[in-house]
């Protein structure tokens, strides 16, 4: 891997935790992300028009993939909001961003695509387990059930669901728009074209989840009057973050050490919960952070 790309990564990582801690702070709210996703979307909407010639060639199973993704989405930032308002980043953030790894796995698996396993993800995925297991302990001699059956750790739960969801879509829609008859479209060109169509249709259901919700509807004046700022800073994080990680797939050998190095955002947005926010520095968080972070840059090797 190049220093160039490291850089890359080590922003981009900085940016995927910067964004989910200004939420957090902030106003955790699907009203909040539905703005905060929205200006994401006008950032990139240049895309869209740059590669119109493009879409007459999209197949009927891409566009239905980008309703299902957009959705996935969606409910994925969902029950981020909620997990983030009923408890820490330090924890919400680690299982939602860790579990997704095995859930993408036990899922292409059931659907038969998955892929001989290397000895270094298994012992990663064990690490990660196990990390998850004792991340919400308070203390290790001390273990209650309320401990896991909580709002936050359900809700995060919930999130990492979501994001295993639009993940396996998104991957089975780029490879569609990679072999599209008739056009030569690159691997990068399809991405950002999925990308701000993922975008709209998260919107768009996003916006449903906030008309159908009469609590999210009253807090769409107070994020346009209050939080716009934040939310703005939201929406660029969500897209420059995943947009940095595009470009430093061309400065790698392997996209492997991407998907590692990515994981440093695991680290990050916890220190951000504890340092700024003042959550608590339960030893047991502290060791499961850092196996969850292991874990994952061993399941990345190959």
């Amino acid at each position: 891997m190049t220093v160039i790309a490291a850089i890359l990564l080590i922003i981009s990582a900085f940016t995927h935790a910067g964004w989910n801690f200004i939420s957090k702070k902030e106003h955790p709210t699907q009203s909040f992300y539905l703005v905060a996703n929205t200006i994401g979307v006008f950032c990139i909407l240049p895309f869209l028009f740059y590669y119109r010639g493009f879409i007459p060639f999209i197949s009927s199973s891409v566009w239905a993939i980008v309703v299902l993704s957009g959705f996935s989405l969606a409910a994925y930032l969902e029950a981020l909001a909620g997990a983030y308002r009923a408890g820490d980043i330090s924890i919400a953030y680690p299982l939602a961003r860790s579990l997704p790894v095995i859930m993408v796995f036990l899922l292409t698996l059931f659907l038969g695509k998955g892929q001989p396993l290397s000895a270094w993800f298994i012992i990663g995925i064990i690490i990660v387990v196990a990390g998850c297991i004792i991340l919400p302990f308070q203390s290790f001699l001390d273990f209650q059930l309320r401990d896991y059956l909580n709002q936050c750790c359900l809700l995060a739960i919930l999130a990492a669901a979501g994001i295993a969801a639009y993940t396996v879509a998104d991957d089975t829609a780029l490879r569609y728009l990679r072999e599209l008859p008739g056009t030569p479209m690159s691997p990068v060109e399809g991405t950002l074209l999925y990308m701000v169509l993922e975008g709209i249709s998260c919107s768009f259901w996003q916006s449903l989840f906030v008309i159908l919700n009469s609590r999210e509807r009253r807090r769409m004046p107070e994020v346009l009057q209050s939080y716009k700022g934040s939310a703005t800073l939201t929406g660029i994080g969500i897209y420059l973050g995943w947009g940095l990680v595009l470009i430093s797939m061309n400065f790698v050998s392997n996209v492997s050490y991407v998907a590692a190095f990515r994981q440093l955002s695991i680290p990050l947005g916890a220190i951000f919960g504890m340092a700024l926010l003042k959550e608590p520095r339960y030893l047991p968080k502290i060791v499961g952070i850092a196996a969850i972070f292991f874990g994952l840059v061993l399941a990345g090797m190959k």
